[in-house]
């Protein structure tokens, strides 16, 4: 062999280490997203059925088994008993164990499927890692997405922890956004990952995609709705009215601000429920843009933002005619989620170079 056969096998080489296995990492981080979408479901049925304060201990390792014998079932229901949503909901109510057992149910498997996340993808990323399939550049990402999964199960923890105390009902409506949006923050961080490695299987000379100004405007519209949405599940907002698009028979409804404008705006459940509602039609107004601008490079990605907004619209409307049926509150947080995840796609589009 030439001296210069030798060093184009060398550079060849070279390139294929820098380049790793993306296409096997976007089949990965996609599998991995789909599951966080599922977790943010689980989440909005545990929250819905008032499950969250079901589990007063945090166990991350045999937390995994859930009680198998009468006497264990016992224990866990006696620690329930001694929560302020016990004593001053479930309890009046007239709980028994059987019930208890519904709710425990959806707690703990809430947290096993955020335990099968992680080992979803710490697991692999640590096979890709060893196997040199990893491309250049993208390890530190990986690696950060590897901590927000971590921090989502502390902040769980801490929402629950919060209201664990005899004086509350609910766990604290601000440690709950921030625990779903992190892990909204991970599913849209899955997904524009992945289309980066998608872009690179494609062509070894592609770069990441930057976020642009257009992008950054939409994901700050939509980051507040979703939080204001947040909010609502958290102060069950969505109770206070049962009609649309008037509230009490009026387009503002009355609030209270006799402790201040700013406590109103972060308490008072009918003025989040009125921001909640007419927020997202500059949420619509914001994405529409986002979609414009994709169609003539992605026109995927425009007809998916147009579905999830349209969709997500239809759903709250008929989440708030109902008194907030279980299924279509559901639905709505799940669609939720696949409009970030469309969002993503698109400020992807929007932001690819050659």
């Amino acid at each position: 062999m030439t001296t210069q056969s030798m060093t184009l096998v060398r550079s060849n080489a070279a390139l294929q280490g820098s380049l790793g296995q993306p296409q096997a990492l976007v089949r990965w981080l996609m599998a991995v997203a789909g599951l966080v979408l599922v977790m943010v479901i689980v989440g909005g049925i545990t929250r819905l059925t008032e499950s969250g304060l079901s589990i007063t201990e945090w166990k991350p390792v045999t937390g995994t088994i859930p009680p198998l014998t009468e006497a264990q079932w016992e224990a866990e229901f006696a620690l329930y008993r001694q929560t302020g949503e016990y004593i001053n909901e479930s309890g009046p109510a007239g709980m028994d164990l059987a019930a208890f057992k519904f709710i425990f149910f959806w707690e703990w498997f809430h947290r096993l499927l955020g335990r099968v996340i992680g080992l979803a993808y710490g697991l692999p990323l640590a096979w890709f890692w060893l196997k040199g399939s990893i491309p250049a550049g993208y390890k530190g990402r990986l690696l950060a997405l590897l901590a927000l999964g971590g921090l989502q199960g502390v902040f769980g923890w801490f929402m629950v922890r919060s209201g664990l105390s005899t004086e509350m009902t609910d766990v604290s409506h601000f440690w709950l956004s921030i625990h779903l949006l992190t892990a909204l923050f991970t599913l849209g961080g899955l997904v524009w990952t992945a289309l980066d490695l998608r872009q690179l299987a494609r062509d070894p000379a592609a770069r990441p995609a930057r976020l642009t100004g257009l992008s950054f405007v939409v994901a700050l519209v939509l980051f507040i709705q979703l939080l204001l949405g947040a909010w609502v599940a958290g102060l069950n907002a969505g109770l206070v009215s049962d009609t649309w698009p008037l509230m009490q028979d009026r387009f503002v409804p009355e609030y209270d601000l006799s402790r201040g404008a700013w406590w109103a705006l972060t308490h008072d459940p009918f003025l989040l429920h009125f921001l909640h509602r007419w927020w997202a039609w500059v949420a619509v107004v914001a994405l529409v843009v986002l979609a414009r601008k994709t169609r003539a490079t992605d026109r995927r990605a425009s007809v998916a933002i147009h579905s999830a907004f349209g969709v997500q619209i239809i759903l709250g409307i008929a989440t708030v005619w109902t008194g907030v049926e279980l299924w279509l509150a559901t639905a709505h947080q799940g669609v939720g989620a696949l409009l970030v995840a469309a969002t993503a796609w698109g400020m992807h589009v929007v932001g690819r170079r050659a």
